[in-house]
């Protein structure tokens, strides 16, 4: 554990890397971190030689937005104290450091760990370092005390209790009980302080059943003649150019035990959301890999359907953008919403399996359901982005905006404001991890507008391998934080000047008096 009194000696020698540097400007890093939430940044898309022309872009030229100020590192970091902000940039740094990160995921997935002594050290260490730097805590209690420190510092939190996958009902009813219990533990805290509470589907019903409702979702679509006894209202969930290589002849119908399942499902689905709704908090659905999307989809807009109040989306699905289909999918399904009245909400992220989705295509054959070009999924997210924003601002409806990219969320910024949306509208939320994006972050939040951090949260024997498997899928996401620890150190720099300072004027005063 990092001691908030520690030596200007370990401070100095930390904030020395910053001396040679030269003052960071905001325009440097708007062609910086091209990552974003709940996305593998290792990306290898090719690269366009060309920007995608795309005709919902959001395109400017305009540097100086005022959206961030990175120079003035005092402000930025105002609400952070130096011991915190010591711990964020030994961990960032740690992090970024990919055979460090290499390293731990051996470890812990060694048999080392199998010798008590040894597995102690390593999670007590973990504990104090990366655990305590994105993780909120091990239960609600310690999670509500990071929640109310981020809303003293002006931000809000997204509970995210860090669950696997369920593989059976009595998985699903354990889970569904701790989900459960997140969004009771809302209600003593301060309102507002809790923007979202985030579920998985995958929680609350077994994936094997996800991936029977999603073929026999797919093949129901391709033949209007074949019918689902089971379905719900919903709202569309495919368009033409959605993958269907994933369900290559009919499926069988679902057995009589699958079709009780299922309604099980659904009902711990809607004991969730209606446990936040008492609590005042909206549900934001968490998107998967495109084998059990549809699924996830249907009962996500079941939900909405079923929650949503007329002037009020407080059920979020997720649109995925480096998938080809996610702009005509999310433009579908609004069109059909409107028609209904009813409003709706979505989270964007660029996606988290593009490896895995381009394998599985490229095994069968097909064409990737993943965009061709890195550029090609900017222009997605920010076209979607853009499109929601036109569509709120004359309307009921919400947007997540998740993300690391500061692109993504400076032209996202300057087209709120252009409609006049601010923290204040309730039409839009950024949104990152806990631990990442600083910078961009406290930014946003003193350009105005609505900011919420991502907040994994329980025992660190359940969420480290989780968060270990993301490190491994996202060491770019890591790598991509440089512009927090520069802007950190700078910070760090600044204050052990300004102390340094103070201490030598203090010193002086006992003389003067003397002298006068």
């Amino acid at each position: 554990m990092v001691n908030k009194n520690i030596s200007s000696k370990i401070l100095r020698s930390l904030v020395r890397r910053t001396n040679s540097a030269s003052t960071i400007t905001t325009s440097r890093y708007h062609r910086a971190n091209k990552s974003s939430l709940n996305a593998a940044t290792s990306n290898d898309f090719s690269t366009s030689p060309h920007p995608v022309s795309n005709n919902t872009n959001i395109v400017t030229d305009n540097d100086n937005d005022e959206i961030y100020n990175f120079e003035d590192t005092k402000a930025l970091f105002a609400s952070v104290s130096t011991g915190k902000l010591l711990h964020s940039a030994a961990t960032l740094n740690a992090s970024a450091f990919e055979p460090m990160v290499d390293l731990s995921i051996w470890v812990m997935n060694s048999r080392l760990m199998e010798f008590r002594l040894f597995r102690d050290v390593v999670m007590s260490t973990i504990k104090y370092t990366a655990y305590d730097h994105f993780v909120a805590g091990g239960d609600t209690v310690e999670t509500g005390k990071t929640v109310l420190k981020l809303y003293d510092s002006g931000l809000r939190g997204m509970l995210d209790y860090g669950l696997e996958h369920a593989t059976d009902n009595d998985s699903c009813d354990e889970a569904t009980y701790q989900l459960i219990k997140t969004a009771e533990s809302t209600r003593f805290l301060p309102p507002t302080s809790v923007s979202f509470v985030a579920v998985k589907v995958t929680a609350v019903c077994p994936v094997y059943l996800l991936r029977r409702v999603s073929d026999l979702l797919r093949w129901e679509y391709k033949n209007s003649s074949f019918k689902l006894p089971w379905k719900q209202q919903t709202l569309p969930i495919f368009s033409e150019n959605s993958p269907f290589y994933h369900t290559l002849q009919q499926p069988p119908p679902l057995t009589a035990e699958e079709e009780q399942d299922l309604e099980l499902a659904h009902k711990r689905l809607m004991s969730i959301c209606e446990k936040s709704f008492e609590s005042n908090v909206p549900v934001v659905i968490d998107a998967e890999d495109t084998s059990i999307q549809p699924a996830i989809d249907y009962m996500t807009y079941w939900a909405s359907v079923k929650y949503n109040e007329p002037q009020r989306a407080i059920v979020y699905g997720t649109i995925q953008a480096y998938l080809k289909d996610a702009g005509d999918r999310m433009a579908l399904t609004k069109k059909a919403a409107d028609k209904m009245g009813l409003p709706l909400g979505f989270k964007f992220v660029r996606g988290a399996y593009m490896s895995s989705e381009r394998k599985l295509a490229q095994s069968l054959g097909v064409e990737s359901p993943i965009h061709d070009t890195i550029d090609d999924a900017h222009n997605c997210y920010n076209g979607c982005a853009r499109y929601m924003l036109d569509q709120v601002s004359n309307g009921p409806g919400g947007i997540i905006l998740a993300t690391h990219n500061l692109d993504s969320a400076r032209l996202a910024a300057l087209k709120a404001r252009e409609h006049g949306i601010n923290k204040e509208s309730g039409k839009l939320e950024f949104a990152s991890l806990y631990g990442m994006a600083e910078a961009m972050t406290f930014g946003l939040r003193n350009s105005g507008f609505g900011v919420s951090k991502y907040l994994p949260f329980g025992p660190i024997e359940q969420i480290m391998p989780y968060l270990l498997r993301r490190a491994e899928e996202n060491k770019g996401l890591l790598s991509s934080s440089s512009l927090d620890r520069k802007l950190m150190l700078k910070e760090l720099k600044r204050r052990m000047k300004a102390y340094i300072g103070l201490k030598s004027e203090n010193q002086l005063k006992p003389n003067s008096i003397a002298n006068n």
